[in-house]
C-alpha cells in the first residue's frame, strides 16, 4: 500500500514549521520499507542569505535534516501505535553522509528513505537525496522516539 501527503497532513507528524519544515510532500510511502519526500529549494529560503551570498547553496546540514525529517514520516507510518501523537521523535545518529553536488535555487530535491531495523527504540534508515536523478547526499541516520 502506497500513501502519499501533503504538506498539511505532513504538519499533523511533524512538529517542524517555517522555516524549519524542510519536507513538502510525500509522494510514495510503504510503511516499513521506504518512502520517497520532496523538498522544493526556493531562493526565499533564509539560509541563502547567508550561505552563501555570492553562490546560494543549501547546506549540507539541513540536506541531512530534510532526510532526518522523511525518517520521522516514514517510522510514523510504520508504528503509528508506538510513533504516534504525544511522541517527539529525535536524531541520535548519523553515519556514512556523503555530499556530492551543491543544492541550489530552484532544485527539487528528492529525498528517500529505506527502513532497515527497529531494536528497542532506536530507528535506523539508510537515505540518499537526489536532484534531477544525480546523487546529492546520503547518510544511515539513527533516530529515537519519547514522550513528550
Amino acid at each position: 500500500m502506497s500513501i502519499k501527503l501533503d504538506i498539511l497532513q505532513i504538519q499533523e507528524f511533524l512538529p517542524h514549521r517555517y522555516p524549519f519544515l524542510l519536507l513538502d510532500k510525500v509522494i510514495e510511502c510503504e510503511p516499513g520499507v521506504r518512502l520517497l519526500g520532496v523538498k522544493n529549494v526556493t531562493y526565499n529560503e533564509p539560509f541563502f542569505q547567508g550561505h552563501f551570498p555570492h553562490m546560494p547553496i543549501m547546506p549540507g546540514v539541513l540536506i541531512l535534516e530534510s532526510l532526518a525529517q522523511a525518517t520521522g514520516l516514514l517510522a510514523s507510518e510504520t508504528a503509528p501505535d508506538v510513533l504516534g501523537k504525544g511522541m517527539t521523535y529525535y536524531l541520535v545518529g548519523i553515519d556514512k553522509a556523503r555530499f556530492k553536488r551543491p543544492v541550489v535555487p530552484g532544485d527539487q530535491l528528492m529525498l528517500e528513505a529505506k527502513f532497515l531495523k527497529s531494536k528497542r527504540n532506536i530507528w535506523s534508515f539508510e537515505c540518499r537525496a537526489e536532484v534531477d536523478n544525480e546523487f546529492v547526499a546520503s547518510a544511515n541516520i539513527m533516530c529515537a522516539a519519547a514522550v513528550d
